[in-house]
């Protein structure tokens, strides 16, 4: 079954949710539609639920994904996930900080991951990082992607990061969200993600996890 606001802002970006325990589901459900610009307007309880909603409704801008569903858990329903819904990000729901099950995940096609105990600031971060093309990912996680991949792709050429750009992607590195980032550098937020997307061309990625991946992988930082 479906929670829908009563409300919809066409404008905010469209936040689905699955998650198979009913009170923590309307609880993250309801803080998430009280963040500007977000709007979770379906939230469901298993990935079986979910695939008919993308079938009868469309896609979401971006989708919360537990790991521990009945049926046919997160992890297993990537693959189905990303074929129904290819242009929408997913962003991984688990208890624990979990490294080998949020892996996996990313290596299934993850876009990152979250801790159901992330504060509701958190989580609007997270959201908001992934619907603009981020990930929401640490370095640790980065370094184990970048262990399996590397070597399966050529090292690319291209411009040289500036020296702002080499700080800000530093920064990225050491887990930090693109707020912080602004803070520590007494930048706006514009400048930041301005650096991240030359940041993003130059080193032919298309995400930040993607970028952490080339910063070890290069011995950029």
């Amino acid at each position: 079954m479906s929670e829908a606001p009563a409300d919809t802002d066409n404008q905010s970006t469209t936040v689905w949710l699955c998650e198979d325990n009913e009170r923590f589901r309307r609880t993250l459900c309801s803080a998430i539609n009280q963040i500007e610009g977000l709007n979770c307007d379906q939230s469901l309880g298993s990935v079986e639920d979910t695939l008919s909603r993308i079938a009868e409704a469309g896609t979401p801008d971006v989708l919360l994904l537990d790991i521990g569903l009945p049926g046919m858990d997160g992890i297993s329903a990537l693959p189905s996930l990303r074929a129904a819904a290819p242009g929408t990000r997913i962003v991984i729901l688990t208890v624990f900080d979990d490294h080998d099950k949020v892996f996996r995940a990313v290596c299934a096609g993850a876009d990152g991951y979250l801790l159901k105990t992330s504060t509701v600031e958190r989580i609007g971060e997270a959201i908001q990082e992934v619907a603009s093309g981020g990930a929401s990912m640490n370095p640790e996680i980065a370094r184990k992607v970048l262990d399996v991949f590397s070597g399966k792709r050529e090292k690319q050429s291209g411009p040289a990061l500036t020296d702002r750009e080499t700080e800000v992607l530093r920064h990225v590195v050491r887990g930090m969200t693109k707020k912080e980032v602004a803070a520590e550098l007494d930048l706006s937020r514009h400048t930041v993600d301005s650096h991240l997307r030359n940041i993003y061309q130059k080193l032919h990625v298309n995400n930040r996890a993607g970028a952490v991946a080339a910063a070890l992988r290069e011995g950029l930082v």
